[in-house]
């Protein structure tokens, strides 16, 4: 166990830890945005008053695009048993398809730099003159912010010194969690994680077994994913990565591969394709499961008997697990035992520290997107 709610098993390889270690702890003493952002320390733009006068609200649609939507989508999935609000996320150019006819909807724009063409297109045809608007965005005048003045909409300003991918701690992330009925100071924390040996030295030893994968270039990082409500989350944590490390000509390609459905797709290559990948398993352990009728499971099967769908996905994941150990085919492992806050808020920690102490022992910058920027500009061009 990493911490109560986290059991984590690592890369079983030898590998040298002493410059990841020098980096993390020169990382945290920085303190830079990103990383106080991640504790209490950190003050979100938005207060209390924003919070009561959307308090009655049941209804919200949250129009964005990459990490403007994906960390509070990933809360939303994956704490939704404790959330009684309905929330929407418009999150590419098909919003036509999500038209909302529930009344009394409050959308939140989202977007750092206030010009992101999609979100401004999604708004454009969705907002309505009757809806209720929270604009998140930097405090700039760009077309968004202009909007969100003509409009009269509370605007709430986005750090920017935090970018998009890095921002779900922030408000970005923390004022959707709070309007979930969530609370965003339970998803802080980073001031108890660095205290904590079992995490620092796990981080430590799996940036530096990562980065003995690249050097015997492993560039995939596969996601054996066993949890429906984790989907989003690491979709999240495929933006995260490959956006932060794609450069220069170097990166890792995170694959989300959903469980047990992709046993009988892509497992097969898994297990006996060509062996450029690394592999994460990642299960949640649900208390509340869905049991087999015992009553109309043959004899042939009775081994199903008494069991529930978390029981069989578990058994499903270690034997994955044991086939891979016997391959020889390197994996670390997650096994999630408390479905909240804090466990969710300790995983964005983890793989956070995790993506920006890579980029910086591949000497690369992880908080740029320079490419991504040229296809924005041609885009423009075409349009004018």
């Amino acid at each position: 166990m990493i911490t109560s709610g986290i059991n984590f098993t690592n890369f079983k390889i030898k590998k040298k830890t002493n410059l990841v270690k020098k980096l993390l702890f020169s990382l945290l003493e920085k303190k830079t945005e990103v990383i106080n952002s991640l504790s209490q320390n950190y003050k979100n733009n938005f207060d209390k008053k924003i919070l009561e006068k959307y308090k009655k609200v049941s209804n919200y649609r949250i129009i964005g695009m990459g990490g403007s939507t994906l960390g509070s989508q990933a809360i939303y999935d994956f704490l939704n048993h404790k959330i009684k609000k309905n929330f929407l996320f418009i999150d590419n150019l098909q919003a036509h398809r999500l038209r909302n006819k529930k009344k009394n909807l409050t959308n939140l724009i989202v977007s750092k730099s206030g010009n992101t063409i999609e979100t401004i297109v999604n708004a454009n045809i969705l907002l309505k003159k009757k809806d209720k608007n929270i604009f998140i965005t930097e405090n700039k005048n760009s077309y968004l912010f202009l909007l969100a003045e003509k409009l009269k909409a509370d605007i709430i300003h986005h750090n920017n010194f935090i970018g998009g991918r890095y921002s779900v701690l922030s408000e970005v992330g923390m004022l959707p969690a709070e309007l979930m009925g969530l609370k965003s100071k339970n998803f802080k924390q980073l001031n108890e994680l660095i205290k904590n040996k079992k995490f620092i030295n796990a981080l430590i030893s799996n940036v530096s077994s990562t980065l003995y994968f690249i050097k015997r270039k492993k560039f995939n990082s596969i996601i054996i994913n066993y949890d429906q409500k984790s989907e989003n989350l690491f979709k999240w944590y495929q933006q995260l990565v490959a956006e932060s490390l794609g450069k220069h000509q170097k990166g890792l390609l995170p694959v989300v591969s959903n469980m047990p459905k992709d046993n009988h797709s892509v497992m097969q290559l898994y297990l006996d394709g060509f062996k450029n990948n690394f592999f994460t398993f990642f299960y949640v352990n649900e208390q509340k499961s869905d049991k087999i009728n015992n009553s109309s499971i043959l004899s042939s099967q009775k081994y199903l008997k008494n069991k529930n769908l978390s029981q069989i996905m578990l058994a499903q994941k270690k034997a994955t697990e044991n086939v891979f150990k016997n391959k020889n085919i390197p994996f670390r492992s997650f096994e999630i035992y408390k479905r909240d806050e804090k466990t969710l808020g300790e995983l964005f920690c983890f793989f956070i520290l995790e993506t920006i102490l890579l980029g910086q022992s591949m000497k690369l910058n992880p908080f740029d997107q320079p490419s991504v920027e040229l296809i924005k500009k041609e885009t423009k061009k075409l349009l004018i």
